[in-house]
């Protein structure tokens, strides 16, 4: 499914829609981790996490690289959903991920993307995710900075595209 078939599937839905279809085509380190999105908008995206020993460092607390994921994905689907409508393709370029409160296992991270400002011309965007454990204590704050790419744009030598889209790949 090409991009612009894909922005057709997934733009009109209703955010909590969209989310929905967006977990049922979890792949890699999304699926590992354990995300799943609860709204997923243009301005905004809601994903959470259940803290299991998985997800722990070896002083029994969530690993930081958790937190840099969560922040990741949900920056980087809330980005490539704002531009998805122009056939542009979104990947993240800087993340910087600061961590305020330890957690551990029993808890669920739910983390909140909004975009803070486009920078370059429009060319990057910064989007700020906020990680909260399940009583609303701020753990996390990733910052990330993404790419926004014209279509038939290399990385790697192959042009960038969705893997495995909506049950496709």
């Amino acid at each position: 499914m090409d991009l612009d078939a894909i922005a057709g599937v997934l733009l009109p839905l209703a955010p909590a829609e969209r989310a929905a279809l967006m977990n049922g085509a979890l792949l890699g380190f999304d699926a590992q981790v354990g995300l799943r999105f609860v709204t997923v908008d243009l301005s905004e995206v809601v994903a959470e996490v259940a803290v299991t020993e998985r997800h722990m460092q070896p002083y029994g607390l969530v690993h930081g690289g958790v937190y840099a994921t969560i922040g990741e994905s949900v920056c980087s689907v809330g980005a490539a959903l704002s531009v998805m409508g122009a056939g542009k393709n979104a990947v993240g370029a800087e993340n910087t991920t600061r961590f305020h409160r330890g957690c551990r296992p029993g808890t669920t991270l739910r983390a909140t993307a909004r975009p803070l400002r486009e920078l370059n011309g429009g060319r990057q965007i910064v989007w700020e995710a906020v990680m909260v454990d399940a009583e609303g204590r701020r753990c996390a704050t990733s910052r990330v900075t993404v790419a926004i790419l014209e279509p038939g744009r290399q990385i790697a030598g192959e042009n960038v595209g969705l893997l495995g889209t909506m049950g496709e790949g």
